[in-house]
């Protein structure tokens, strides 16, 4: 047991979700659960609200994120918006899609917001890298930069790259 959350293998998941015995509640983000999810899982993001989920007679919430390492870190907090046992999906959705188990994936969704942002420093970061040894020193500052706006953005939980991406064209559909 994680927490409060009694873990489950995928297999056991699928069988409770076809006997109706279970809700799946999928935690993740709503960028992430809109590029893929498991049908019939709702969405109920962890930064988003946090109230007690209706459940229909003799139903139990099954929470689940990509891996299961954010279901598990926030197993007491999960465990307390629903009366009475909840469960996690052991390994997530990765370990869904492993057992051989069907999700649907919107290829034109946009990235999550954390996977461009790393996407975006890299290359910035590499950019820096390659021009300070290929054309002039100064260069290297660029990579410095990044890396300067990277720990910020960890100590503050602002990140300014985060901004700047949710503005681009490809992200302003999912707003």
């Amino acid at each position: 047991m994680t927490g409060n959350l009694i873990p489950l293998d995928p297999a056991d998941v699928a069988e409770r979700l076809r006997e109706g015995r279970a809700v799946l509640v999928d935690i993740r983000e709503p960028e992430e659960f809109a590029r893929q999810h498991i049908a019939g899982a709702i969405s109920h993001p962890l930064s988003r609200t946090h109230s007690i989920l209706a459940l229909g007679e003799g139903q139990h919430a099954v929470f689940t994120c990509r891996s299961g390492m954010r279901t598990a870190a926030n197993a007491p907090s999960l465990s307390a918006l629903v009366n009475g046992p909840s469960f996690e999906m052991r390994g997530g959705i990765a370990a869904w899609v492993a057992d051989g188990q069907m999700v649907y994936t919107n290829h034109k969704a946009p990235l999550e917001m954390m996977r461009q942002v790393q996407i975006a420093a890299g290359v910035l970061v590499l950019i820096g890298v390659g021009l300070g040894l290929s054309v002039a020193p100064g260069w290297f500052g660029l990579a410095g930069f990044v890396g300067a706006g990277l720990t910020f953005a960890g100590i503050s939980g602002f990140c300014g790259m985060a901004r700047v991406l949710a503005l681009m064209p490809w992200n302003r559909a999912t707003a």
